[in-house]
């Protein structure tokens, strides 16, 4: 659900907070490698920062994770 306080970001501003390059968004949008949820409206395209949050959240890798069992 939509939080009315929830930044909208442009592609360039987006790929900044993530550190990547608008064309790296403009691919992944287009290839459905990563859903960020973009919104479309007409021929502009933002993304929410709680969902950008979300994605970093999700690849954030902790050395205390012990659910990896690499002895196979």
């Amino acid at each position: 659900m939509f939080n009315k306080n929830d930044a909208l970001l442009d592609r360039k501003s987006a790929a900044k907070y993530l550190n990547l390059s608008p064309g790296t968004l403009a691919v992944w949008d287009c290839t459905k490698r990563y859903n960020l949820n973009p919104i479309k409206i007409g021929r502009a395209v933002r993304y929410r920062k709680s969902d950008l949050d979300k994605f970093i959240e999700q690849r954030l890798w902790s050395s205390n994770n012990t659910s990896t069992d690499r002895s196979q």
